[in-house]
């Protein structure tokens, strides 16, 4: 099998990564998962790569990612797939900025998300896992050998539970989830930082130390799937 294409592009004050993903290298459909700002440089990478834009697809709806979303899907037509207990916040998105950030535009998902879907978009295939914690109704994308974490798990770090819904024990119990569920060896392209695996996380993060002793190891797991792979 091909190797997933994954190109990232760190956007807007707060450097939220946004993430062109396309099957492989020579593919000409993708999808864009979480477009955070810069609208014009994602539909600039688009075009550079060749690629039409068949779906947006959005973690969570913190303003960092998903100012872009609005002007992303207008220009390509691509639908917008969103968590459907966070949906409010992306039809009304200014409601939710704090002071000094945007004006983002306000959009209308096409299809909402619980968790435990699965998706084929752009010859991807998708499985959509609930992931709450740093936001009430967060999802990861599982991709063949990787997951696209928004803001769960980052490069010796997790998300921030301070905020609005956040919680610490749900999103340990969401990590947990990952570690369990995916091999050592997955990558993780986070909402923010840099790339990382499951298992360097597992490992090394210092936010995870009583989940290694829960998790002895990383391994491929039961019951959720590897998007297929």
């Amino acid at each position: 099998m091909s190797a997933l294409d994954v190109r990232s592009f760190t956007v807007g004050p707060v450097q939220e990564n946004s993430y062109i993903v396309r099957a492989d290298a020579s593919a000409t459909h993708a999808v864009i998962v979480d477009p955070g700002e810069e609208s014009e440089r994602l539909l600039r990478a688009a075009k550079e790569l060749g690629v039409e834009i068949d779906a947006i697809l959005v973690t969570h709806c913190h303003f960092d990612h998903i100012g872009a979303v609005a002007p992303v899907a207008r220009a390509t037509g691509a639908e917008v797939y969103c968590p459907i207990i966070e949906q409010p916040v992306l039809a009304d998105v200014m409601s939710w900025v704090p002071p000094g950030f945007g004006p983002f535009e306000s959009y209308e998902a096409d299809h909402t998300l619980a968790g435990g879907e699965r998706l084929t978009l752009a010859g991807i295939d998708i499985d959509v896992i609930f992931t709450p914690g740093h936001s009430p109704g967060h999802v990861t994308y599982a991709v063949p050998g990787a997951l696209l974490s928004g803001d769960v798990l980052f490069q010796g770090s997790v998300g921030r539970v301070d905020l609005p819904g956040g919680d610490w024990d749900t999103l340990e119990r969401s990590i947990e989830g990952l570690l369990r569920a995916f091999p050592a060896e997955t990558i993780v392209y986070p909402g923010h930082m840099g790339v990382t695996t499951l298992g360097r996380e597992r490992d090394a993060n210092p936010f995870l130390s009583e989940l290694r002793a829960r998790v002895p190891s990383v391994s491929a797991a039961q019951g959720m799937p590897s998007a297929r792979s």
